[in-house]
């Protein structure tokens, strides 16, 4: 891995895990991962840009920052990659975010706008539709119950872990080195009694602060952060239409007239950051937007 490193960023309870690529005098770029996820699952975007500075923590409750304490939410976490920004020395940082992290990096543009110089919302980050027949207070459950029993279960050995992920319909067609890497930072405990690294409390409360969302779409057209959105046309499961319908991102665009829209094609919830063809498409994105926001610091 390019020039990768970790590090142990001291927040309220203890110390926040973060993963870090490149060099330390480049251009950073915050990563912030999904609502189960690791700072692993940016590893091939990572990859992609060897000139940037990618970092990217394990938010509170999952891997190896799953000790720090509740409550978690969206404000925390914010507050928690600030300590981030500050401990590297990043006054602030193109903010890459996807899934729960962009509703966390959206947190962050509205209470720190300062600290963020432009913000990429990958597949999250605004508000999700209730998919047919599920009423919006039912939302989270949905959204994350699946995730919910992984949580509960337990994995005699790694390679039975693997397995579970190799038949995960979000993967199956994609697995990789860079996948099974990521899996594997995920386990916690000693074989036969292997569990996921995530927290169930931290991942059921921070489900539940995405769905209490009044104002939030008035609060996301009001800033000044350049935004912009990027859909994955698939979903979870690999499946159609995906977590946002082409009617739904046109709709945001409506209310957020200077939110700019994106999509990547042929990729899914999980893929458009951690297979190839979208880790290229993403980097390349991220790449253009770093380059603009300096453009723009120097015109300033």
């Amino acid at each position: 891995m390019t020039n990768y490193r970790t590090l142990a960023v001291p927040v309220r309870g203890g110390d926040l895990a973060v993963g870090v690529w490149g060099p330390d005098d480049a251009p950073t770029v915050l990563a912030l991962h999904g609502i189960t996820a690791s700072h692993r699952a940016w590893s091939l975007v990572a990859e992609a840009l060897p000139s940037l500075r990618i970092v990217a923590p394990d938010l509170r409750g999952r891997a190896r920052s799953r000790s720090l304490p509740g409550p978690w939410g969206m404000s925390t976490h914010a507050e928690d990659v600030v300590a981030v920004l500050d401990e590297i020395g990043a006054h602030s940082a193109v903010v890459a975010a996807h899934s729960m992290g962009a509703f966390v990096g959206a947190t962050l543009a509205r209470q720190h706008p300062n600290r963020v110089r432009e913000l990429i919302l990958i597949d999250g980050g605004l508000p999700i539709p209730s998919p047919e027949g599920v009423a919006p207070d039912d939302l989270a459950e949905a959204l994350i119950g699946p995730a919910v029993t992984r949580l509960s279960m337990t994995f005699e050995s790694v390679d039975a872990y693997r397995e579970f992920w190799k038949k995960h319909p979000g993967l199956a067609d994609d697995w990789s080195a860079s996948i099974e890497q990521y899996v594997d930072y995920d386990l916690v405990g000693v074989a036969p009694v292997l569990t996921s690294s995530s927290l169930f409390e931290a991942v059921s409360q921070d489900a539940v602060d995405l769905g209490s969302a009044d104002g939030y779409v008035a609060a996301l057209a009001a800033m000044t952060t350049p935004l912009q959105f990027v859909r994955a046309p698939r979903g979870f499961l690999n499946d159609l239409p995906g977590l946002y319908p082409v009617e739904a991102v046109t709709e945001w665009k409506r209310q957020i007239p200077r939110l700019e829209t994106l999509e990547v094609s042929d990729v899914n919830h999980y893929t458009i950051i951690m297979a190839e063809r979208g880790a290229r498409e993403i980097a390349s994105l991220i790449e253009r937007t770093v380059a603009r926001s300096r453009s723009a610091a120097q015109v300033r």
